[in-house]
């Protein structure tokens, strides 16, 4: 009988943390949590600890570690907690971990998701940030350490079902995409809650309403970056990086059922597409189980009842964060950073109602024209230019009035 695996999740707390555990569950002959890793909250990690007893449970916040230290040693759990950066990186690179979800939302997220690349393991990539802002890096210690890095955005992780087996090597395109005759990756997004929105109405939008995701249930930050579109910007970015294609090569098309989950063209006109109901335990289930296949626990298709399945070009004018992350993507080097720095900031204040929606890509535009990128992209630089961009991003917001709605009374924030 084959060895049970040991899984890392990094941010199990979060919608893709909740999920993995999910399918964790249904599989336990194969598969036990070795580490959980969270930011601050315990009653939550401390369920977690108590349903699936990891050797290691980490939070971010000191505070919050200490709490939840003493409700594990109450309960009895043969559980260590571990706290702050340090605990969240030992974690990552543990002996005895097969696996490492990384899915830490944010720049929080860069440095543990690296240490388990170049420890060698299996990572699945679930937040952005690693990729956006250092995917060169990755992609070179994933081949000297032989880790496998596996997509697990719904978007990606299609894609790598589109190709070839040939290229199925956890990088999923090695270094001559041309030589399996892929013309073209396709990346669809739903469009989020604001698709059919009048311009004019996208001035007055709440956090409540850019939070509601009409397909998919995710954190806040996610929904926010879904709503403006920006995520799929990022998606450009990180297709650029994993299945090493030019940013002219990466198309985005609406699809509002979200049903199609991304599709690959070829040369000889053949499209293929990767076809599942919005779940994010599907994705998860094959990063864990690939290059076999295991249950995810999401319905299947029922395809005699989808009716259509409805395509559009984005709207830019609508969507100017995918427009702004498209430019970033052809000029490479740390401006993937810059902006994604500024953007973490801009949701920030969105979400704490101190920046109007339409404002997001403003302050990321603002950021970039002041925040100087370098084509050197290794981690200092990129450490470097995510710190200036986010002070840069801060300065500007206290010293320029914005106007922000407050429920229905609108107000300006010196």
């Amino acid at each position: 009988m084959a060895r049970s695996l040991g899984v890392v999740v990094l941010g199990s707390t979060g919608s893709i943390g909740v999920s993995t555990l999910d399918v964790l569950s249904r599989h336990q002959a194969r598969y036990h949590v070795v580490a959980l890793a969270a930011h601050r909250n315990v009653s939550m990690l401390f369920e977690q600890c108590r349903l699936h007893r990891p050797e290691f449970a980490v939070l971010a916040d000191d505070d919050a570690a200490d709490e939840l230290n003493t409700r594990v040693k109450q309960a009895g759990l043969d559980t260590e907690v571990l706290s702050g950066e340090v605990g969240v990186r030992r974690v990552a690179t543990l002996e005895n971990a097969d696996a490492v979800m990384a899915a830490i939302v944010g720049a929080a997220g860069l440095l543990p998701a690296l240490d388990a690349v170049q420890a060698g393991k299996r990572v699945l990539i679930a937040n952005k940030e690693p990729l956006v802002m250092l995917g060169g890096l990755f992609v070179r210690e994933a081949r000297r350490s032989g880790a496998t890095i596996l997509p697990i955005d719904s978007e990606h992780n299609a894609v790598f079902q589109c190709l070839p087996a040939s290229c199925g090597s956890g990088i999923p395109i090695a270094d001559e995409p041309g030589r399996y005759g892929i013309n073209k990756v396709i990346l669809t997004a739903s469009g989020g809650p604001f698709r059919d929105c009048g311009i004019e109405e996208l001035e007055h939008v709440t956090p409540k309403q850019a939070c509601t995701h009409p397909n998919w249930v995710m954190g806040k930050k996610i929904s926010v970056d879904s709503a403006t579109m920006m995520n799929k910007g990022l998606e450009i970015i990180e297709a650029t990086c994993l299945f090493n294609v030019s940013p002219e090569l990466v198309d985005v098309v609406i699809h509002p059922q979200s049903i199609v989950h991304s599709l690959v063209e070829y040369v000889d006109g053949s499209v293929l597409a990767q076809l599942a109901n919005p779940d994010m335990r599907i994705p998860i289930a094959h990063a864990l189980a690939w290059p076999d296949r295991m249950s995810s626990g999401a319905a299947t298709l029922d395809l005699s009842n989808l009716g259509a399945l409805e395509f559009e070009p984005p709207r830019l004018d609508r969507f100017p964060c995918l427009r702004i992350a498209r430019e970033v993507a052809n000029i490479g080097g740390t401006a993937p950073s810059i902006a994604n720095a500024a953007n973490e900031v801009a949701v920030e204040h969105f979400l704490n109602r101190k920046l109007k929606f339409t404002d997001i890509p403003w302050l990321i535009s603002e950021t970039l024209e002041h925040v100087t990128a370098v084509d050197d992209c290794d981690l200092q630089s990129v450490l470097t230019a995510d710190e200036q961009a986010r002070m840069f991003a801060l300065d500007k917001l206290r010293t320029k009035s914005r106007i922000r709605n407050v429920g229905e009374q609108r107000v300006t924030v010196t």
